[in-house]
């Protein structure tokens, strides 16, 4: 079923299509609801017609407990779980085979590996072993994040930061008009309007002129933006365009695993990434939730390559044929080193990434801060060992402050973000809420020393289940940018005092259900 929208671009009336309800995609939910059920009841006949078969799936049941309690998950991860499987007896443990992979398939592993044979990371020693004499305890970050998601620091590299998707919008066609080799766009929802078609005029245009033009977009990000064949439109424009990780309706892992980052590479010089998708509520003209404060940054110079690297293995791990020049997209030139050091990551499922990266620079830039910790995030759902983290860098007398959204875009997820604030107030965590509207920003910086800008909020989606990516900084002139603004939103967000979060007992014992299973959301 589709629906006509109209809105103003340049003084005229556009016209266009939208999808008013995404078929393809209650088919594909349909097709894995109907799938668990006929493997749930397969098993539960089992059970009841063929002699002891009920002892086979009682063993199974034990086994998957134990099995479960002695993994080396988080503990907050392991209790949903347990508690699905002891109140749901067959049921439960068969929901746990289904679900509870968090590791990328056979056949993309596959891809990933012929793709990171032709991106090895160039390490800088002598950007490690500068910073290693200026500052011990950055120069161990660096190292750790580096190791763990197989990145490299950067001395040469420029920054710009944007404290909202107007500035940014603005500054990326300009960078998107003056490419002459490639354009790489990977972004987690893309919606038709005036901040995509803005973009889109350019991206055909430089199609059309011989520019090497690849799109990337989430399959269940769109699924409210973009009709299910969107990326075939793109195609017959020029643009080399795919999904990441199309919904099919299978009863696995394809609900989780989502594509969350937001990365731009022109002629891999200039990356742009940040928490600005392609839809116009992101740059202010289209009114969903008040005003929609979001934040993002501009790279110019070698660490570009590294967002580069992150889209080829993500634009490749959905596309069957991986070709043999991707070197061509990198670009390594000889530019003098500033103090200024710069790290752009990936997050992601195993065994692509085997620790949760992001988790572990936030904790890092926790413990090691002394004077202050800043975060704005959209959401708070955290584990017990980050919430103990954040706690006990409050208690130690640092400055820690949190904004979140006073405007929700999700009831049920700003339920669990406020069931967080009694606890981390407590401990002496000052919590703000954005008063003008949402705030979708997720921006870290502690000290004015360092920083991390990306696409990561302080959820399970973010720091267990999707790909992610974004920008430690350490002693670069943007973190007083990112200061300033965060000092600005302050100004305008509402303090959070005990007195004003108390609730009544319904509320306070669905909220302690909901949380119960919040890693598994």
């Amino acid at each position: 079923m589709k629906r006509q929208i109209k809105y103003n671009l340049n003084k005229k009336t556009v016209e266009r299509e939208v999808n008013y309800i995404p078929v393809r995609y209650i088919i594909a939910v349909l097709m894995t609801i109907f799938e668990i059920v006929a493997i749930i009841g397969a098993v539960v006949l089992l059970c009841y017609f063929v002699p002891y078969f009920y002892i086979a799936a009682f063993i199974t049941e034990i086994v998957c407990i134990v099995r479960i309690s002695a993994s080396d998950n988080n503990p907050d991860y392991k209790i949903p779980w347990l508690l699905v499987i002891i109140f749901l007896p067959i049921a439960g443990f068969m929901l746990y085979f289904i679900f509870s992979k968090r590791t990328l398939k056979r056949k993309f592993v596959n891809r990933l590996e012929k793709i990171d044979k032709a991106t090895a990371v160039i390490e800088n020693h002598e950007a490690k072993n500068k910073l290693e004499k200026e500052n011990k305890t950055a120069s161990l970050q660096a190292n750790q994040l580096c190791k763990i998601a197989s990145t490299s620091l950067y001395t040469d590299t420029k920054q710009e930061y944007f404290e909202s998707g107007e500035k940014m919008h603005i500054k990326l066609l300009e960078d998107l008009k003056s490419a002459k080799e490639f354009i790489l766009m990977e972004y987690f929802i893309i919606e038709e309007g005036i901040f995509w078609d803005s973009i889109l005029e350019v991206l055909k245009d430089k199609a059309l002129n011989g520019v090497d033009v690849k799109v990337i977009y989430d399959d269940i990000g769109c699924m409210g933006t973009l009709h299910g064949s969107y990326y075939k439109k793109l195609r017959k424009m020029g643009i080399e365009a795919t999904t990441f990780s199309r919904l099919k309706g299978n009863a696995d892992s394809e609900f989780n695993n989502r594509n969350h980052r937001k990365i731009t590479v022109i002629d891999g010089k200039i990356g742009y990434t940040g928490g600005i998708n392609i839809a116009d509520e992101y740059i202010n003209k289209k009114n969903r939730f008040g005003y929609w404060k979001d934040t993002g940054i501009r790279i110019e110079g070698n660490a570009v390559n590294q967002l580069t690297k992150l889209f080829l293995m993500d634009f490749y791990i959905n596309v069957k044929e991986v070709p043999d020049n991707l070197e061509k997209y990198y670009r390594y030139e000889k530019s003098a080193q500033t103090d200024e050091y710069l790290i752009p990551f990936g997050d992601g499922p195993r065994p692509l990434y085997e620790h949760n990266v992001a988790k572990i620079v936030i904790e890092n830039m926790l413990t090691s801060a002394t004077k202050y910790v800043y975060i704005t995030t959209p959401y708070l759902i955290i584990d017990n060992e980050l919430c103990k983290c954040i706690e006990n860098t409050a208690l130690k007398g640092v400055d820690v402050r949190i904004i979140t959204p006073h405007i929700p875009d999700k009831r049920l997820v700003f339920s669990i973000t406020r069931s967080f604030y009694l606890r981390l107030i407590n401990a002496g965590v000052k919590i703000y809420e954005y008063a003008p509207g949402f705030i979708h920003a997720k921006t870290y910086i502690s000290d004015d020393k360092y920083a991390l800008i990306g696409t990561i909020n302080l959820d399970y989606r973010s720091l267990v289940h999707h790909f992610e990516n974004g920008v430690w900084m350490y002693n670069c002139k943007s973190i007083l940018d990112i200061k300033t603004d965060i000092d600005n939103v302050i100004e305008k967000s509402i303090k959070i005092e005990k007195n004003t979060i108390k609730i009544n007992i319904l509320k306070r014992i669905l909220r302690s259900v909901v949380r119960i299973f919040s890693p598994l959301l």
